[in-house]
């Protein structure tokens, strides 16, 4: 158990990361830090943190694990402003969706102290963003990649991996570039289509009309085009070269189909679409072979 965790950014990840380690026993005590004051102090309504700190230095002060969950352009400055304070023996982690910049981020402002942090991606959310819809089971059934540096202390890395286990998540590690080449492909890419896509339907003269006929399946396939726009906008920018790599291979794809749609050629559209089609019935999520992939 933690005496003290210190929760920098109380919306919904850090405010969930707070409510399950709460419910799992994990602390005694929660102190939070957001930039906007009503956020921590609704925070604290909800009771999602104990204490509400005046700056993300006084949310370091005296806790033993620190969960900075802030945009990922933001991660310079909290560290920053945190740096003083960043020591071997607590436990720092984030909850960024890209690593690269991050760990060059935490490389550059902690130096010396860099050995501290832990980075950390859970791999969950809600398109509602805020610390209202923090969610103590968030994290429950849910992988956690952990992208820990040389530096890293290796017992901060066990006792990261026991914090996110102890919530309920599947651990995994890798590095921070396999980490960015992946989540371009299987993240990033994705939101990154599902705002295009519905900003082509609402820019057409009748998109509205159009949307008025949608069913289950828009609805399924458009639901990412809701996420938050400050959030995405700074994890493709600081993803960008991955995620460019990911949209020329979805170019060609796509250049491939309509080749052939426009060809008329009934047999290769249909080979095409088969393709997709069994390499989706055959996939389960964690389980890149399929559902019978050892």
């Amino acid at each position: 158990m933690f005496n003290q965790l210190g929760v920098i950014g109380c919306g919904l990840m850090g405010g969930s990361f707070a409510l399950a380690a709460k419910r799992a026993g994990l602390v005694k005590r929660v102190i939070g830090y957001s930039k906007s004051p009503s956020t921590t102090e609704l925070a604290k309504r909800l009771g999602v943190i104990d204490v509400a700190a005046e700056s993300a230095l006084l949310a370091v002060a005296g806790s033993d694990v620190v969960i900075i969950a802030v945009p990922v352009a933001a991660t310079e400055a909290t560290f920053k402003a945190i740096r003083h304070l960043v020591e071997p023996h607590v436990l720092f982690m984030d909850v960024g969706s890209t690593k690269r910049d991050v760990v060059d981020t935490a490389r550059r402002v902690l130096k010396e102290r860099v050995g501290a942090f832990v980075p950390a991606h859970p791999i969950a959310g809600k398109e509602s963003a805020g610390v209202q819809h923090a969610d103590a089971t968030l994290y429950a059934g849910r992988q956690v990649i952990l992208t820990p540096l040389p530096q890293t202390v290796p017992e901060l890395v066990q006792r990261a991996t026991d914090v996110w286990s102890a919530v309920g998540a599947q651990v995994l590690k890798m590095t921070p570039e396999n980490h960015d080449a992946a989540f371009a492909a299987v993240s990033h890419l994705p939101h990154l289509l599902a705002f295009a896509y519905f900003s082509a339907i609402i820019n057409q003269p009748s998109g509205r009309d159009f949307l008025s006929l949608a069913g289950p399946g828009f609805r399924d396939f458009t639901r990412i085009a809701a996420s938050d726009p400050a959030v995405w906008r700074d994890i493709l920018l600081a993803n960008r070269e991955e995620v460019l790599k990911q949209t020329q291979r979805f170019r060609h794809s796509l250049d491939a189909l309509e080749h052939v749609v426009r060809a008329g050629n009934a047999q290769a559209l249909e080979d095409l679409i088969r393709t997709a089609a069994e390499g989706r019935g055959g996939w389960q999520i964690g389980n890149p072979r399929g559902s019978s992939g050892k």
